[in-house]
């Protein structure tokens, strides 16, 4: 935990053992910041897992251009369902996915959204990363499946990975 601005440094720094009874308010408040900061480390995790999960229900399932159902899938209908199930709203094309979530940053976690030009300039793909390099989708050669993203098609053809849950 980094101290915010205007934050005595003091607070942060200091070991429980050496509090004062005066000091000993700021450490607790550290310890509680810390205990929620890992809550949500836990609900971003067990929403991943359910998402993927979910996910890997719909493996097999026929690709169907505009599909939004179980029946059949695109590839945003069926990011759209999947999440849905877990009461996360996405808007319903690729290139409004991609506009919805927060750029990553750093390395990507499982839940996120990979993004993908196939078929026209910009966003025209997406799928939700699984984990080493892997990520699940439903492209129209072979319905909902799991593929790489060292693949080479797709390898090339990646614009990137976006989150919309967790922090």
């Amino acid at each position: 935990v980094q101290p915010t601005a205007g934050a005595d440094p003091a607070m942060w720094n200091a070991a429980p053992a050496e509090a004062s009874e005066a000091s000993s308010e700021p450490v607790r408040q550290v310890s509680r910041l810390r205990r929620f900061a890992s809550g949500i480390v836990s609900r971003s995790s067990a929403i991943a897992t359910s998402l993927t999960r979910s996910a890997m229900r719909f493996i097999g399932t026929p690709y169907v251009f505009g599909g939004t159902r179980p029946g059949g899938f695109d590839c945003s209908g069926y990011v759209q369902h999947v999440y849905a199930m877990l009461g996360i709203h996405l808007p319903r094309t690729a290139d409004a996915q991609y506009d919805a979530g927060r750029r990553v940053a750093a390395s990507m976690k499982p839940g996120d959204l990979v993004f993908f030009h196939t078929y026209a300039p910009g966003v025209s793909h997406v799928g939700i990363y699984l984990g080493h390099s892997k990520f699940i989708h439903s492209s129209s050669s072979h319905g909902v499946a799991i593929s790489s993203l060292r693949n080479r098609y797709w390898a090339p053809r990646y614009l990137g990975a976006k989150r919309v849950f967790g922090s």
